[in-house]
């Protein structure tokens, strides 16, 4: 079960992951701002059928109403959505300092261990 991981680890471009993480990071962060901003209200247009007949103060109320809480409802879930995806970046971010780390710490044991390799076989070539 851990091969499928492993094969998976190492088909991901590190690198690539690694250069543009930032990036990510700054985009999310920019659209948590941009989100937390005041939208501009959008004018109302012109009525759809001009032939039929006016709806309505109470239906009017009614549709305005219902619109209103449409419109709270999706710049909830938006604003939910940006947030989670700013966590995400940064967790991300952390992913790819630790994997960065990790990377530089076995390239560090690689050479420790050939330079003990290279003592030992000397030591046995005595």
């Amino acid at each position: 079960m851990a091969i499928p991981w492993i094969a998976a680890l190492k088909i991901i471009p590190w690198g690539d992951v690694i250069e543009h993480a930032p990036k990510v990071l700054n985009a999310a962060r920019k659209l948590l701002d941009k989100n937390k901003a005041p939208a501009t209200p959008v004018p109302a247009g012109p009525p759809l059928d001009p032939a039929a007949e006016p709806p309505t103060l109470g239906e009017l109320r009614n549709r305005l109403i219902e619109a209103r809480q449409l419109i709270d409802q999706q710049a909830a879930v938006q604003q939910q959505m940006a947030q989670t995806l700013s966590e995400l970046a940064e967790q991300n971010a952390r992913l790819v300092e630790a994997v960065q780390l990790l990377r530089v710490r076995t390239r560090v044991l690689i050479a420790a261990v050939g330079v003990l390799a290279v003592g030992a076989a000397l030591l046995l070539s005595r």
